[in-house]
C-alpha cells in the first residue's frame, strides 16, 4: 500500500518546453537556487539589457515564479488590507490580470521591514497557489484567474509578518507556521484545498518568550537513507519529517531562531542555516532517527552567516552573504574557509547560480555578479533606481527581477 502511495506522490509534474523554461517557486524549480540556462546577461543598467520594465504597485517582498508565457507574483497594499496576485505577459510586461485574493478588514502587524506578501507563490501547469501565511492562502486557475480553492482557518499570529513560503510535493501543497503562538506544519491536498495532515513542532524551546520561537523557513523534500524526508528548519531544531504523513524521523537541537533559509542537500549531508543564533551554519547527514544532535553533525561554522540571505552549493563550494555584504566561499563538505570578501551594500534577497556566475539582488540597488570559483572574482556591479527585497527568477535566457517598485525582465 505505502509503494503505491509513494508512487502516486511522485508523479512528475509536465513542464513546458524544458525546465529552463519555468521558475515554479521560491529559488526555483529544485528549491536550491540554481538554474542550468546560459547566456544570461552579467552587465545590465536602466538603459542596458531591459526587455521590458513594468511598475508594481504596493509593498511585497516575494520572488516572482514563470510558467509558459506567464509571470505572477504575489502583491500586497501597504496596509495589508489587499492582497492580490498579478499576472504578466512575458513577452510584453503588460499586466493581464491583478486579482483581489483577500481582502482583510483588520490584519495582524507587520514589522515595517516585512511586507504583507512576502512568501512566494508556487506555480505548476493551469494553477498558481499563492500564500499570505494566516491571512490566507489560495488556489488559482492561471487560465482564467478564477480561485478553485482558498482557506483562511489556519492561525498564526506571525508577530512581524510572515515569510515561509509554501512547496508542492506531488498531490501536497505543504505550508509552514513557526509564529510567535504556534508553531506547526500543514499538508493540503493541492487539488482540493482540504487537510491532509498537521503536525506541531513539538520543540523545547528553551523559554517561554514567543519571539524566540519564530521561523520564516521553506523547506525541501530529499530522498536519503532509503526514505523519503520534509526536512524543514525552524527556531530551535531542524526537523525531518515523512512527507506523506507527517510523522517525524528524526532531529537536531541546532537553536538559534528566525530560521529562513531553505535546507539545501550536497555530498550526502544536509547544509542548514540556524539564522539568529544556534549552530549557525552547520551539516547533518540525514541517515539517523530520533535525536541525532550527539551524533550527525559533521561540521558547524559560526562566522559571517547570514541570518536572511540563503546560501548556494555549486558542486564542492558553499557560497553565502551576509546581510551587511560580507560574502564567503566554504568547502561544502568540511565547512573549511576558502575565502571571504566585502560585497558592500544591504542584502535581504537569497543568490541564484546560473552558468558559473552567481548574482544577487541588494536592498540598495546593486546587482553584483560573482564568478562561482575557488578565486573571488566579481565580475559586474550593476545598477537600477531601486533595490530589491526579492530574489531573481531566471526562466529562458531571461531574469525576471523584482525591484521595491517594479518587475524588470533582463536578457540580452
Amino acid at each position: 500500500m505505502r509503494t503505491c502511495l509513494i508512487a502516486m506522490f511522485l508523479a512528475v509534474t509536465a513542464y513546458p518546453a524544458t525546465a529552463e523554461e519555468v521558475w515554479t517557486q521560491f529559488r526555483g524549480p529544485d528549491g536550491a537556487g540554481h538554474s542550468d540556462a546560459t547566456g544570461l546577461p552579467v552587465e545590465w543598467s536602466e538603459s542596458k539589457h531591459v526587455k521590458w520594465k513594468t511598475p508594481l504597485a504596493g509593498k511585497a517582498w516575494s520572488s516572482p515564479v514563470v510558467w509558459g508565457e506567464q509571470v505572477w507574483v504575489t502583491n500586497a497594499t501597504e496596509d495589508g488590507k489587499r492582497l492580490s496576485a498579478v499576472c504578466l505577459d512575458r513577452a510584453s510586461g503588460k499586466v493581464l490580470r491583478d486579482l483581489l485574493v483577500f481582502a482583510i478588514a483588520k490584519p495582524q502587524f507587520c514589522y515595517p521591514f516585512n511586507s504583507y506578501a512576502s512568501p512566494t507563490p508556487v506555480i505548476e501547469e493551469g494553477r498558481i497557489y499563492v500564500h499570505y501565511g494566516s491571512h490566507g492562502t489560495a488556489c488559482l486557475n492561471t487560465a482564467t484567474g478564477k480561485s478553485l480553492w482558498t482557506r483562511q482557518d489556519l492561525p498564526c499570529d506571525h508577530h512581524r509578518g510572515a515569510g515561509s513560503s509554501p512547496i508542492v510535493y506531488g498531490n501536497l501543497l505543504v505550508l509552514t507556521f513557526d509564529g510567535f503562538n504556534v508553531q506547526y506544519l500543514v499538508a493540503l491536498d493541492k487539488n482540493t484545498g482540504k487537510t491532509v495532515w498537521k503536525r506541531d513542532r513539538q520543540i523545547d524551546y528553551g523559554t517561554t518568550n514567543g519571539d524566540a520561537m519564530k521561523a520564516y523557513g521553506t523547506p525541501a523534500v530529499i530522498e536519503a537513507a532509503g526514505r523519503l524526508q520534509l526536512i524543514s528548519p525552524s527556531a530551535g531544531a531542524t526537523v525531518a519529517y515523512d512527507p506523506l504523513t507527517g510523522d517525524e524521523l528524526w532531529r537536531v537541537r541546532s537553536g538559534g531562531m528566525n530560521a529562513a533559509a531553505p535546507p539545501l542537500f550536497a555530498h550526502g549531508m544536509l547544509l542548514i542555516n540556524t539564522a539568529d543564533g544556534g549552530f549557525r551554519q552547520f551539516a547533518v547527514r540525514p541517515d539517523g532517527s530520533g535525536d541525532v544532535t550527539e551524533t550527525h553533525v559533521e561540521w558547524k561554522e559560526q562566522e559571517a552567516i547570514p541570518s536572511r540571505c540563503a546560501p548556494l552549493v555549486v558542486d564542492d563550494l558553499l557560497f553565502m552573504t551576509t546581510e551587511a555584504g560580507i560574502f564567503s566561499c566554504l568547502e561544502a563538505a568540511t565547512g573549511k574557509l576558502v575565502w571571504r570578501e566585502r560585497l558592500g551594500g544591504h542584502y535581504s534577497a537569497s543568490p541564484v547560480y546560473a552558468d558559473g556566475h552567481i548574482y544577487f539582488s541588494s536592498e540598495d540597488g546593486d546587482f553584483p555578479v560573482v564568478a562561482a570559483d575557488r578565486e573571488y572574482k566579481l565580475l559586474a556591479t550593476n545598477q537600477l533606481e531601486t533595490g530589491s527585497m526579492a530574489s531573481l527568477a531566471i526562466a529562458g535566457k531571461a531574469i525576471f527581477l523584482r525591484t521595491k517598485t517594479h518587475l524588470y525582465r533582463i536578457e540580452e
